[in-house]
């Protein structure tokens, strides 16, 4: 771990909704804590409907983390874009996200139900 961020467990079931669609649902969430950050919850890649998301050409980098790698959301109502991001190959102590998905919670709803 990383004294500049945590990695745990999320409790309860998440669920990401956009267009007006559940496109992700699970108990299974990671929730990484960074300071300065809100919280981020961390969808596994196995529980996200991936027929919705499109590469985007977006990438940025986290001095801690590594970089990330970003998708669009195609939805009912058009395209979201760059509203997901994933660390394909996270630095040390960022392991625990890989294979997982986090999404911008200013352009899709993400929440605990």
């Amino acid at each position: 771990m990383s004294d500049q961020f945590t990695i745990e467990p999320a409790p309860g079931i998440h669920v990401v909704r956009a267009g007006g669609a559940v496109i992700a649902e699970t108990s299974s969430a990671l929730v990484l804590k960074e300071k300065g950050y809100e919280p981020v919850i961390y969808f596994p890649r196995a529980d996200i409907g991936m027929a919705f998301l499109d590469s985007s050409e977006t990438r940025t980098t986290c001095p801690h983390k590594g970089e990330a790698s970003y998708y669009h959301i195609e939805a009912k109502s058009g395209r979201i874009e760059d509203a997901g991001w994933s660390y394909e190959d996270p630095l040390a102590g960022a392991e625990a996200i890989r294979g997982h998905i986090a999404f911008a919670h200013e352009r899709v709803a993400v929440e605990r139900v």
